[in-house]
């Protein structure tokens, strides 16, 4: 069995989940404007720089709290 975190979720179209398997981490990005993105890592430090890059301070909509909870439940997977 996978364990599986959940980033985010906002409605049943806006959500981020990790998948762990294994060594193999596979985020699954679902937005109502872009549908499902799969993105998969082979360790945790290559995801957290995915991580760092795609939800950077300067260009993220909305508060800074909900950047920081993202980033902690990220480092926490």
């Amino acid at each position: 069995m996978f364990k599986k975190h959940q980033i985010y979720k906002q409605d049943n179209y806006n959500m981020l989940t990790v998948e762990v398997q294994g060594k193999t981490l596979i985020v699954r990005e679902i937005s109502d404007q872009w549908g499902e993105e799969c993105h998969t890592f082979v360790g945790r430090p290559e995801m957290m720089h995915w991580a760092e890059n795609r939800f950077r301070a300067e260009k993220f909509e909305g508060r800074e709290e909900e950047l920081k909870a993202i980033m902690d439940a990220f480092r926490e997977v």
